[in-house]
């Protein structure tokens, strides 16, 4: 059991020193997963548990302005992210059909290790989305779906920038960054306030956008398996299959927040012309309700006393019991 163990670890040590990319061994959060690992289990822990159980008894705060300023930051940091993979690579330097990693210390590849870096930190702040929802007592928000996308991001990007920062699965983040300039910016119009709320028609094209980043991401990463490529093909996988399974959560996302959505309200809709058509209205019958109406002449009103407490009590007696 002993020898197992010193043989695990020995193969760790191996990896994390000598299979990893010697450049970024020494930058913050590379030398280990276990950090990593920890914050995202953390992350997922206050979400789902911690953060709803401290704000059970306590009211929602206001965040607007915060969701503001963090939104703002959020479409300005994306953007730079973005403009970064462009200028590091994929403007004209890259190709979108083979791209291994260059491990040099060119000045160009490492902007672009840099860049993979960020882009690796910038999974960290896109933890207050689900934080924000816990302090706003939004809990309905906090989906599985949301809570694994953000959860297993970093965990993710940490492999590749440890590995390949760089090179061809770089350009997932070209298409997430640019998704995240245009996502960023409808959760800023839309803290605005309600005045704003109108004219965010496109909310579900969103969801849509971001399926189709993930079908682009499966074709550019798989066709690396049909074609020769000097590119690790573990890495292929591993971008490949984190597409795929974000594609159908997304999917199954769309469909239960808009496609059911529209269905309910056709359904309500064709209920009420079938009311309308059968003379049911709020789920009366016409004929039946015509029946329950008072009318001014039905009942003749009189008045009497009870001497025991003095108060005068008004008797309705139904005109029909008399005989004309």
């Amino acid at each position: 059991m002993a020898h197992l163990v010193r043989l695990i670890a020995d193969g760790y040590r191996d990896l994390m020193d000598n299979k990893s990319d010697p450049r970024v061994n020494n930058w913050a959060m590379m030398s280990s997963p276990f950090p990593t690992l920890a914050i995202c289990l953390s992350y997922a822990y206050f979400v789902k548990v911690l953060g709803p159980k401290m704000m059970e008894n306590r009211k929602p705060l206001d965040l607007r302005r915060v969701m503001i300023v963090y939104n703002l930051f959020q479409v300005i940091f994306s953007t730079w992210l973005f403009y970064e993979s462009l200028a590091s690579g994929w403007w004209g330097h890259y190709s979108f059909r083979c791209q291994p990693v260059d491990y040099s210390n060119n000045p160009l590849a490492m902007r672009m290790a840099r860049g993979c870096w960020w882009y690796y930190i910038s999974k960290f702040t896109e933890f207050l989305d689900t934080i924000f929802f816990v302090l706003r007592k939004k809990n309905d928000h906090i989906s599985t779906l949301h809570v694994i996308h953000h959860g297993c991001m970093p965990m993710s990007v940490w492999f590749g920038v440890k590995f390949t920062p760089g090179g061809h699965s770089s350009f997932f983040g070209l298409l997430n960054t640019f998704v995240h300039i245009i996502m960023y910016s409808y959760y800023l119009l839309a803290a605005l306030g309600p005045k704003i709320q109108p004219y965010l028609w496109w909310k579900k094209y969103l969801t849509a956008l971001q399926m189709v980043q993930f079908v682009l991401v499966i074709i550019h990463a798989f066709q690396l398996l049909f074609i020769d490529c000097n590119y690790p093909k573990a890495f292929i996988w591993w971008i490949g299959m984190h597409a795929v399974m974000f594609y159908f959560l997304f999917r199954n996302f769309y469909r239960e927040a808009y496609n059911k959505k529209q269905l309910k309200i056709a359904n309500a809709k064709k209920r009420h012309e079938e009311y309308s058509q059968n003379g049911i209205v709020n789920g009366v019958n016409a004929d039946e309700k015509k029946n329950t109406v008072i009318y001014a002449n039905q009942y003749k009103m009189g008045t009497g006393y009870i001497s025991d407490n003095g108060l005068r009590n008004r008797v309705f007696i139904d005109n029909r019991s008399f005989k004309q």
